[in-house]
């Protein structure tokens, strides 16, 4: 597997590169925003992004990364500042470690990142539970003018392309499972993520956020007070009392 280290400091980099070279990761190291953006081209399986680069902001080359291809983003950083981490999340990084953080933990949040990215999409557990949604065997599934393909892993909303990060295409064709079933926070976060994340509580918020800005209208995505969330076609979805 191969990784593409951006991190401009050589006393974190050298020790970083030796350590995932001894359990059998290949890893590129580059110094700066600029350089990083230019070796992604030759497509690397995960990018470890540091956000305190020399010559430009972390933030913005995860930006660029995510604006042309959806390769895992793990963001490595001082800056343990939850708005940071939000900010970080709803760019499209995966997931998030703060320094100092050990090897074997960083290679558990590495297989995490790439199980979800590389994993199949989700497949309905049985018949939908609203009467928008329809499965045909294409394996899109059809909820009022929006189309989740676990296929492709496409999704369009009024014939055109919404580009979601991997783990927001994963939350989407989750709670689209059952369109209209309510899924406790532990639930999305045991299945989208997985039972021994990693990571700050509020990760499940941003992707929603981010989910909500993506697909124009913040009613796709319900929230039930002390609960959860719930995906519903807005204009379509039924009154219920705890639900905003």
């Amino acid at each position: 597997m191969r990784l593409l280290l951006i991190e401009d400091d050589d006393r974190i980099a050298g020790p970083l590169t030796e350590g995932l070279g001894r359990y059998g990761f290949t890893v590129d190291h580059v110094r700066t925003g600029a350089a990083g953006l230019a070796d992604a081209e030759v497509a690397p399986d995960l990018v470890l992004l540091d956000l305190g680069l020399p010559d430009m902001d972390g933030l913005d080359v995860c930006r660029s990364l995510r604006a042309r291809s959806a390769v895992p983003i793990i963001m490595i950083t001082a800056r343990g500042e939850e708005a940071d981490r939000i900010v970080g999340l709803e760019l499209g990084a995966d997931d998030y470690l703060a320094k100092p953080f050990g090897v074997r933990e960083l290679i558990a949040r590495i297989r995490a990142v790439t199980r979800r990215a590389g994993a199949p999409a989700y497949a309905p557990a049985g018949p939908a539970g609203a009467a928008e949604a329809h499965q045909p065997a294409s394996g899109a599934q059809a909820l009022g003018p929006l189309t989740v393909n676990r296929r492709t892993r496409e999704v369009h909303l009024d014939g055109r392309q919404v580009a979601l990060a991997p783990r927001e295409f994963d939350l989407l064709a989750y709670l689209a499972e059952d369109p209209g079933t309510v899924y406790s926070r532990q639930q999305i976060m045991d299945t989208v993520w997985d039972p021994h994340f990693f990571g700050p509580t509020k990760t499940l918020d941003a992707h929603v956020a981010a989910l909500r800005r993506k697909l124009g209208d913040a009613g796709w995505i319900t929230t039930a007070r002390g609960v959860g969330f719930r995906l519903t076609v807005p204009g379509h979805r039924a009154a219920s009392e705890g639900v905003h």
